[in-house]
């Protein structure tokens, strides 16, 4: 029976506060774990230091020890750099300035937004200088007509869709990390989060962007138009480069008008089979009102009741499914809604499930799937995998990592963005161990080359993934990527050793 009583419950158990945590320790640094080669950089002198200073203050250059950590350690705790220096650049300019004589200089540069990178992309590996977008902050503009926002790349993806919210208009992108992810770190990644099936992804939203390459040049391809046919499409190189070929400092996207009715269906099934019977249903028989589609294992979901004492509103199954619609008429997309549900729970699809629409119990109910990565982080060491693949592979892939692993591993769990492909496998142990690293990765990446997958949907390849992507990727492609990256970077100073390693 469907209800919204359980919702209310669940509403108490997680209270207000719906933020993730960070647990403080301390991984060991990337140079030992991977024992990575540093590269023929310059070493940062006191001359170069107050060369920073000079061009934006001391305030602003950051060099105490304890406050590096946050700038040095990735949030999931996988990675670890030695970065003795933080610059906060506010302005274009500045940022211009900087890595021009860093360039000259031969100085390693880490770009680094809100640091919530999945694959160790935001943080140093050795001492490269953290260039970070934290008070590049300002909203810059609003079409209210067209819907085009532009802003610097530092604003927080949290503080822009409440911002546009106020305008009856929403942000194209839903990440679990929206209170501090940073825009050009989404579109630097190309983040794609709960959204992604009703609006696409950034190449579609962002329609152009500012970015300073690793001379200083400043790149003004800031386009607010939504058609324009003259020449390259230049900004769509930056989305998805991980600041290894610029550093975005403005954004200009696109934001579509908010829904008027919102609801979100939390179901049980008892088989994966169910799951996807269940999905290809929701697309023919909801349509144009369907907007997110998540699915979650059991083993997922006791990762959330053993750590955070978070159960679902409908009592155990096997799988449990997420459906969300957004429309504009409340009464017709609850009819759909409601008839949709009472034909899959007729025959047998799914065994349960509850619905919201009010607000609280809306957003209590996503964050059970928002919580998911603060709840592993306490599941000892999580190797995480971002992968794109066949549905029907989804969780035979986890089963046979399952297997693989066998007893060496703690928990091997699987939840993910049903409507478009990708899901997050990971696999957690009592601690880190390389061989074990290596297993995994060796195993998974050629389960899914042999699917025709991706082994990064949404994360990027960051540091964690750079020396697979020559074996991903054709040799033709993997070549141009590597050619781009020495024109526009031939110092090789920006993320080195992210995405095409060294």
């Amino acid at each position: 029976m469907f209800t919204t009583r359980s919702c209310a419950k669940l509403c108490s158990k997680l209270g207000k506060s719906l933020g993730l945590r960070k647990v403080h320790v301390l991984p060991d640094f990337t140079q030992n774990s991977y024992n990575v080669r540093r590269g023929n950089y310059s070493v940062l002198q006191d001359s170069h230091i107050d060369f920073f200073q000079e061009i934006v203050g001391e305030e602003r250059v950051i060099m105490d020890e304890t406050d590096l950590n946050r700038y040095n350690i990735d949030w999931y705790n996988q990675v670890r750099g030695k970065s003795k220096i933080v610059i906060k650049p506010k302005t274009t300019e500045e940022v211009s300035q900087i890595l021009s004589f860093c360039n000259d200089q031969r100085l390693a540069v880490c770009p680094q937004g809100g640091n919530t990178c999945v694959s160790g992309g935001s943080v140093p590996v050795f001492d490269e200088i953290v260039l970070s977008s934290d008070l590049m902050n300002k909203i810059i503009s609003l079409d209210e007509t067209s819907g085009v926002l532009v802003c610097q790349a530092g604003c927080i993806l949290e503080n822009l869709n409440n911002f546009v919210a106020d305008k009856k208009l929403l942000l194209p992108l839903d990440l679990g990390s929206k209170g501090s992810c940073h825009i050009g770190g989404n579109v630097s990644t190309n983040a794609g989060g709960l959204r992604l099936l009703r609006y696409g992804s950034l190449h579609g939203s962002v329609l152009g962007l500012e970015i300073v390459k690793a001379d200083g040049e400043v790149l003004d391809c800031l386009s607010t138009l939504k058609k324009d046919n003259t020449g390259y499409h230049l900004h769509h190189l930056f989305i998805g480069s991980e600041g290894t070929l610029g550093f975005v400092t403005k954004v200009a996207i696109h934001c579509p008008p908010q829904s008027k009715a919102i609801s979100l269906a939390f179901l049980g099934a008892p088989s994966y089979e169910n799951v996807l019977k269940t999905f290809k249903r929701a697309k023919n028989e909801l349509g144009e009102i369907l907007s997110a589609v998540e699915v979650i294992d059991t083993p997922s979901m006791d990762t959330l009741n053993d750590h955070l004492q978070i159960t679902p509103p409908i009592g155990k199954h096997e799988f449990y499914l997420l459906l969300e619609t957004k429309g504009s008429d409340e009464e017709h997309d609850q009819q759909k809604l409601n008839k949709f549900l009472e034909s899959v729970l007729s025959e047998n699809l799914i065994s349960d499930g509850a619905i919201a629409s009010e607000p609280g119990k809306y957003h209590a109910m996503w964050a059970i799937r928002e919580r998911l990565p603060e709840a592993f982080l306490h599941d000892g060491y999580v190797y995480n995998y971002d992968l794109t693949i066949p549905l029907e592979y989804y969780f035979k892939l986890v089963a046979d990592v399952r297997q693989h692993v066998g007893t060496e591993a703690t928990r091997v769990f699987g939840f993910g963005h049903l409507g478009d492909g990708n899901i997050h496998l990971q696999v957690s142990t009592k601690e880190f161990n390389k061989a074990m690293k290596k297993r995994i990765d060796t195993f998974l990446f050629n389960k899914v080359k042999e699917l025709n997958g991706s082994i990064s949907a949404e994360h990027g390849m960051g540091f964690l993934k750079a020396g697979y992507l020559s074996s991903i990727k054709n040799e033709s492609s993997f070549k141009l990527m590597k050619s781009l990256k020495a024109l526009m970077d031939p110092n090789g100073i920006l993320n080195p050793y992210k995405v095409l390693e060294n």
